[in-house]
């Protein structure tokens, strides 16, 4: 028998996936409360009339949406305490939803704003986020959230944080709190039909990254390394079907389902430099996540490969290849087929800005990453890769 393994897994109390499944939006929005904020992203969805559809199906069962919130790209912190400022004007609290749509910039507006909006005082979110803040808790659970992900990629509707960009000093910091992971999951692949391809692309790299890393990481356990295994069999082939025709709903399906399990297993376990550095990069030098992780994914693997080979290889043969050499040559060539850079000057990254990027790379993803690097490791890494 194996050695008994401890672990603690936090889920989403439902999930609901299908094609079409956004026509159950109403009484799964009814389970949880009467009334709803809605927070948006993608202007192709409005432009559609997805969200109009979506309001007439809560009108339906007896939700009202009383306000809408767009998100216009990765949250910052003002834009957080502004949409926070729109929300008191209702006086938020019991029977409230936050209802979160589009990627995972949309969906982390949500989270944190279902946070800030019982606060009850003028703190700013910044005074809550990990590392630069006051070291607030936050005094009251979040609104409820039921999360609708359109991209097939971060895996936000499945973790207990919200990524939040912070101008001075430049970084990506999280707010945490077991309430923001959403209480529902909505995933209906045809919302993700009309995303770009390089949407596509980048947000599909982010999902294989988390699968990846979380696979790697010392945190993970045994039952989140065979999610990442079934989600790495899904999002590998599937990747490059969505990304050459984004009508393929069983493609889409297949990389939902992918973003979602690596969703969990990051929440459960953790992420590695790769993560570490996309954020910084992303702070920087505004790199979009999905493709820093994507362009920092090849260099991390080989930077841990001599760490953790075996379980490389353990991990390879899952996915009906030879050993880790022949999987990271795999996702050489999937970067190659995405059209994904291979070097940080593509990102825009100037040679004298890598060793502020390689102080900003340290919180919590470096600190799941397998191998242990010095502020010089990794300077050095960073550089061979410019």
């Amino acid at each position: 028998m194996p050695d008994v393994e401890r672990f603690d897994l936090r889920l989403p109390a439902r999930v609901v996936c299908a094609p079409g499944a956004r026509a159950e939006i109403g009484p799964l929005a009814r389970s949880l409360g009467s009334r709803v904020f809605l927070v948006h992203g993608s202007r192709t969805l409005k432009r559609l009339g997805v969200l109009e559809e979506l309001a007439e199906l809560l009108t339906a069962h007896d939700v009202e949406v009383i306000a809408s919130i767009e998100s216009r790209g990765e949250p910052t912190i003002e834009d957080v305490d502004r949409a926070a400022d729109e929300m008191f004007e209702f006086d938020p609290g019991l029977g409230d939803v936050v209802i979160a749509i589009g990627g995972g910039a949309a969906i982390d507006l949500g989270k944190a704003v279902a946070a800030m909006a019982v606060t009850g005082d003028d703190t700013s979110v910044r005074d809550y986020l990990e590392g630069i803040g006051r070291g607030l808790a936050l005094p009251h659970p979040p609104l409820p959230i039921l999360a609708v992900p359109t991209t097939g990629g971060t895996g936000s509707e499945a973790t207990r944080n919200a990524v939040i960009s912070c101008a001075e000093p430049p970084c990506k910091k999280s707010l945490r709190h077991d309430g923001l992971l959403p209480r529902a999951v909505l995933i209906d692949p045809e919302l993700a039909i009309h995303a770009p391809a390089l949407v596509t692309a980048h947000s599909g790299m982010d999902a294989i990254t988390q699968l990846l890393e979380s696979y790697l990481t010392p945190r993970a356990n045994e039952v989140t390394r065979q999610l990442c295994v079934a989600g790495l069999r899904l999002a590998l082939p599937a990747l490059p079907e969505a990304y050459r025709d984004g009508g393929s709903i069983p493609a889409r399906l297949a990389m939902s389902e992918a973003a979602l399990l690596s969703g969990i297993a990051l929440a459960n376990s953790g992420l590695g430099m790769a993560h570490g550095v996309a954020a910084a990069l992303g702070a920087m030098v505004s790199a979009p996540h999905g493709l820093a992780c994507a362009v920092m994914l090849p260099i991390a693997l080989r930077t841990n490969l001599a760490t953790c080979r075996a379980s490389l290889d353990v991990l390879a043969q899952q996915l009906g290849m030879d050993d880790a050499e022949r999987l990271i040559a795999e996702i050489d060539r999937l970067g190659e087929l995405l059209s994904i850079p291979t070097r940080l000057s593509a990102l825009g990254v100037r040679r004298e800005q890598l060793a502020e990027v390689a102080a900003a790379s340290r919180g919590n993803s470096m600190s799941g990453n397998p191998r242990t690097l010095s502020d010089e490791e990794l300077l050095r890494i960073l550089e061979d890769n410019l």
